[in-house]
Parts: structure tokens; sequence; C-alpha cells
């Protein structure tokens, strides 16, 4: 089974032999190219006005003006967003998952997120979405829905680790890697599935790292944590924190807010992805 990379690494093409190519010609079919765009997007020149930098600043503006380039946190967002998948515990033996017009037993459900970290359907979440669950669901990306299985439990961390059932031919494990050079002020998404919606994205800033977190109900302190402002609310447990590069850092695990509601108010943790990797039986970086 393929395990998620932990780095990326690049391999060498094998040497090729150096071919001689006539130099001039393709650089006069470069420069023919180039000279094309321009003129296209400039329309036509003044006579006697000669090309100058401004007019290829204001013709690569207006190229962009056209064609907006996505996003950073788009690009990172594509590269992880088939790994991610709902998790749904159903707490009545008589739920099959299914009924989702009957409100009340809905209600009743444990809603979250998890994040393929193995191909073979190994799905790492939060240990309280699935936690007292009769029976485990998850959904994944292209829409396959199945059962999954409690196959490993780290309770400091609050971090639970799923196998499903029935996974999609083509799968695809997110890839991890380490915190070590990670600092407040990065870039970063949370995808999950907030109150149920989803998949969504949100974007912020690490704000801080080697947090503490006591729960709700002041039983357990997490430790280490990463402290981020990217939105994330009730369901977005279990999902991932991605750098920019779309390689992910972190399980999003709490949210800090002093009332009674529990919506978002600027302060989210998430579990480094040492521990959560550790958490699956995947070596250390």
């Amino acid at each position: 089974m393929k395990k998620a990379p932990l780095y990326s690494r690049s391999r060498r093409a094998p040497p090729r032999r150096r071919q001689r190519l006539p130099q001039a010609p393709l650089w006069a079919a470069g420069g023919a190219v180039i000279a094309t765009a321009l003129l296209l997007a400039l329309g036509p020149l003044r006579p006697g006005h000669a090309l100058t930098q401004a007019d290829i600043d204001a013709a690569v503006r207006a190229s962009l003006e056209k064609e907006p380039l996505p996003s950073a946190a788009a690009k990172a967002y594509a590269a992880v967003e088939a790994s991610v998948v709902r998790v749904i515990g159903l707490m009545d033996e008589h739920d099959d998952g299914r009924a989702a017009s009957d409100e009340a037993r809905a209600m009743q459900r444990s809603l979250g997120t998890g994040v393929v970290v193995i191909d073979n359907g190994t799905i790492l979440t939060n240990l309280h979405v699935v936690w007292g669950a009769h029976k485990v669901r998850v959904i994944f990306a292209d829409g396959t829905e199945s059962n999954a299985r409690l196959v490993g439990v780290q309770a400091e961390n609050d971090l639970a680790v799923l196998r499903a059932d029935h996974i999609p031919d083509d799968l695809a494990a997110a890839t991890m890697r380490s915190t070590g050079d990670l600092r407040p002020g990065d870039h970063v998404i949370a995808v999950g599935h907030p109150f149920g919606i989803g998949p969504s994205v949100s974007y912020g800033v690490v704000s801080g790292l080697n947090r503490e977190f006591r729960s709700e109900a002041g039983k357990r302190t997490l430790t280490n944590l990463i402290q981020f402002d990217a939105a994330a609310n009730p369901g977005n447990s279990g999902g991932p924190l991605v750098t920019m590069d779309g390689q992910v850092v972190g399980i999003v695990t709490a949210i800090l807010n002093p009332s009674e509601e529990r919506t978002f108010v600027g302060i989210g943790f998430a579990v480094p992805i040492e521990n959560a990797a550790a958490a699956a039986g995947m070596p250390p970086f």
C-alpha cells in the first residue's frame, strides 16, 4: 500500500545526449510569438511609437485581467481536495446515515472531517468526532460512501485512525510535511465540513506555535498545538490544516470560544502532523 509521501522528491531524468539545435531560428520564433501577443494585447501602435517597458507592463496587466491566475489558497485546496472526507458518527444503531430528512435523528449524529493519509483507505480524524459512535460512515470527495472501522487511537492528542471498508479506485493520499520550519505568519487553509456544509475552505495564517488547550469539560489538556486564525467551526474537527504548497501540517482539533456559543472567534488549534502520523503508524519526519 502506498503511504502519503512525507517529502516532495523529484527524480532525476536520465542524461540525454546533447543535440545541437539551430539557435537563431528558435530565438526568432520565440520573439515573433511574444511580439504577436504584445501587439494583440496593446492594439495597433501609433506610427513612430517605440515599444517601451510601460507598454509591456500594460499588456501583461491586460492579459491577467482577462485570465486571472488562481490564488495561492485555491492552488493549495486543489492539491488536497481529493483526500478530504466527511466523517459521520452514527449514535443510533438503527441509523444508517442516509435518512437526511429525519431532522431529529440527524441532530444526534456527530459530524466531522477526515483526511486520507494512506491510499488503502486509512483516514485521520479527531477522536471526539467518533467517540461513542455505534457506527462510523465516511463520504469521499467523489461521493463514494463507506462504513469505516476504528483501527487506532491517540487519546492524548484527540486523534483517531479509521479504515474505510470500500474506497474509490483512484483514491489519493494527502502529502504531509514537517512543521519544523513552520512560523507564525505563514499562510494556511483549513478544509472541512463546518456544520455539515462542505467541503469548505477558509484562509488565514499560523498565529502561534506550541500552544495548550483545555477541553470544555476540563478533563484533558492538549499540548504542542498549532494556533491559526483560518475560520473553523463544529464539523471542521479532524480536517487538514494545509500550507500554500498543498501539504498537510496539522489536524484541526479545537476552537477557543469563551462564550457558550460553539462558533469561531478567531482562534483555532491543530495537532501537528508529526503526532498525527505517529497515530497512523507512519514513520517520523
